[in-house]
C-alpha cells in the first residue's frame, strides 16, 4: 500500500467555514485521497496518536494558569473533544469560542477527497502569541491525521 499523499488545499466552495471567514482570521486546508464520509473521517481525525496527545497534555498544562480551556466545553455530541456544530452529508464543523480566539475545524468530503480546514478568529495579543506558538505542531498533526484518514481508506478497498 502506498502512502496516501496529504496536500495543502483551498477551502471547498461548499464549507459552511466560508460564512466565518473575516479579514485577518487564519485559515489553513489540507486533504488526501479518500472515500470517507466526514464523521469517520473526523473520528480518525480526532483519535490523536500518543506522540500527539503527549503535545496535546503539554498544551493544556501550559495554558491552565491562562484561563484558556482544556478540553473544550461539555457538548451532547463531540468528536475528541471538539463540540460538533454542524453534522452533514459533505462536512462535520466542530470547535468552540475561548477567550483569546474562536475556532473551528472541518472535516468535508467531496469528490473522493476528504479535507481537513482550520479557522481560526483571534481575538487578542495572546490568541495570535499562542496561534504562533502551536502553528507547527497544529501542521504537524493535521497533516499525520489526514494520513492516517487516507490509509483508512486505502485499507477499506482492499477488505
Amino acid at each position: 500500500m502506498t502512502m496516501p499523499s496529504v496536500t495543502r488545499s483551498d477551502l471547498p466552495r461548499s464549507s459552511r467555514l466560508h460564512r466565518r471567514l473575516r479579514k485577518g482570521d487564519f485559515l489553513d486546508c489540507f486533504s488526501v485521497p479518500s472515500d470517507l464520509p466526514p464523521r469517520q473521517a473526523a473520528e480518525i481525525i480526532t483519535s490523536f496518536p500518543a506522540w500527539a496527545m503527549a503535545l496535546v497534555r503539554l498544551r493544556g498544562l501550559l495554558v491552565a494558569p491562562f484561563g484558556i480551556s482544556r478540553t473544550g466545553p461539555e457538548a451532547a455530541d463531540k468528536v475528541g473533544i471538539f463540540p460538533v456544530e454542524h453534522d452533514g452529508d459533505t462536512e462535520v464543523i466542530a470547535g468552540f469560542n475561548d477567550r483569546h480566539l474562536d475556532f473551528r475545524v472541518s472535516i468535508h468530503s467531496e469528490a473522493g477527497r476528504v479535507s481537513l480546514a482550520t479557522w481560526v478568529h483571534r481575538h487578542n495579543l495572546g490568541g495570535r502569541l499562542y496561534l504562533a506558538a502551536i502553528l507547527p505542531f497544529h501542521i504537524l498533526i493535521a497533516r499525520n491525521a489526514l494520513a492516517r484518514v487516507g490509509r483508512a481508506s486505502a485499507a477499506r478497498k482492499f477488505i
